[in-house]
């Protein structure tokens, strides 16, 4: 039974192994779709693998960037760098009562 088709870079759960992958490169040249899966092993299946097999499109695991190596923090979604520390001197309990202070 097939339940999905393979699609470039979507995650996907082996019903059998109960392991989740995303498809990283499909050569239809050498008949091989090549997969990454969440622990960062790589794995290859052929059509006729993929075509015999139960795989299900999934959400990207919550933690799916863990294993990846060439993945930049843009791709994960966060743009925003973190500038909201303050320096050590703001930090102070004096600074702090002085602002309890004039309120």
């Amino acid at each position: 039974m097939k339940l999905a088709d393979p699609i470039l870079e979507t995650w996907y759960k082996d019903a059998e192994a109960e392991r989740s992958f995303r498809i990283v490169a499909i050569d239809s040249d050498n008949d091989s779709i090549e997969v990454q899966y969440l622990n960062g092993d790589i794995g290859e299946f052929d059509t006729a693998t993929w075509e015999d097999s139960v795989f299900y499109p999934i959400e990207a695991p919550e933690d799916w960037s863990a294993p990846f190596d060439d993945v930049e923090i843009d791709d994960l979604g966060y743009s925003d760098p973190d500038n909201h520390s303050r320096d050590m001197d703001e930090l102070s309990l004096d600074n702090f009562l002085d602002e309890e202070d004039d309120r």
